[in-house]
């Protein structure tokens, strides 16, 4: 027998709403997974992911889905709602997407970027946090860094990050300069573009906050960073302004050479 898997719980998070909706619904118009493939122009497997809150619809589907059943703009709304929305269950999202994504850009101007911290450096962050269990976030912290760099395929990774990051001590002298020494490997690792923009630069797009471009195969998502939590971001505009945003800043930051020699000088200092 075919196994029947229950559906999302639809109060989770409007993109698990979405998701019970549409199985409602082709259930309701008495539609195989794979007679709903034709309509959304997806295998079957990918109805069933899409169901099971695995992957998600695009605006392109959406907006099929509407013609083929007459719902207006429906289900076109419901993912615009879905996209701009902060659900409960972002944060395990947010892993998942970087786990598997194709490239990573990322800016900071506060810290060290997270997938290039040491676990000393996380641990010193967390230190001077008001998180309750700093043990589990480390370890949380730890295991997203392991999903990135221990995969047989790691991503591209295009680091951004202020010079006044370089000259923090998070967590004192040997523990930074561990970090700075942990820095300038990765700077030498081809799938690694470390960049980093000049006091003397001046002000640029980024003193607004941290945010991450994610690259995934189909699509592009974000993470913009902001006091007590971030935001995930998956409405297609809002993410390619915020990789405009990137290039922008980047144009203000040192060449690779230019950012290793100044990760060298920092170095120095903590000698």
């Amino acid at each position: 027998m075919p196994i029947v898997r229950a559906p999302l719980d639809p109060k989770l998070s409007l993109w698990h709403f979405l998701a019970y909706e549409l199985r409602y619904e082709r259930e309701r118009h008495g539609l195989s997974l794979t007679q709903m493939g034709q309509i959304i122009n997806a295998a079957r497997s990918t109805v069933s992911n899409i169901e099971a809150g695995r992957r998600k619809i695009g605006d392109d589907q959406a907006k099929s889905i509407d013609g083929a059943w007459g719902t207006g703009r429906l289900f076109e709304l419901l993912l615009w709602y879905a996209q701009t929305s902060h659900g409960p269950d972002w944060g395990r999202t947010f892993a998942r997407y970087e786990a598997t994504a194709g490239m990573l850009r990322v800016y900071h101007g506060q810290a060290i970027p997270g997938p290039l911290q040491t676990d000393e450096y996380i641990r010193a962050l967390l230190q001077e946090s008001d998180v309750k269990d700093a043990d589990a976030a480390l370890a949380e912290r730890i295991a997203r860094k392991k999903a990135i760099f221990e995969r047989p395929d790691p991503p591209l990774i295009w680091a951004l990050m202020d010079e006044s990051v370089l000259a923090l001590p998070v967590g004192g002298p040997q523990v930074m300069k561990a970090q700075l020494r942990h820095l300038r490997e990765l700077a030498d690792q081809p799938n690694i573009i470390l960049r980093i923009i000049p006091t003397s630069s001046g002000a640029h797009l980024g003193q607004d906050g941290p945010f991450q471009v994610i690259s995934l195969d189909a699509r592009e998502v974000a993470y913009s960073g902001a006091q007590n939590g971030g935001r995930l971001i998956e409405d297609t505009a809002e993410v390619k302004q915020l990789a405009v945003r990137f290039e922008r800043i980047g144009a203000k930051a040192a060449s690779q050479d230019g950012s290793r020699a100044l990760i060298d000088q920092y170095l120095e200092r903590y000698a």
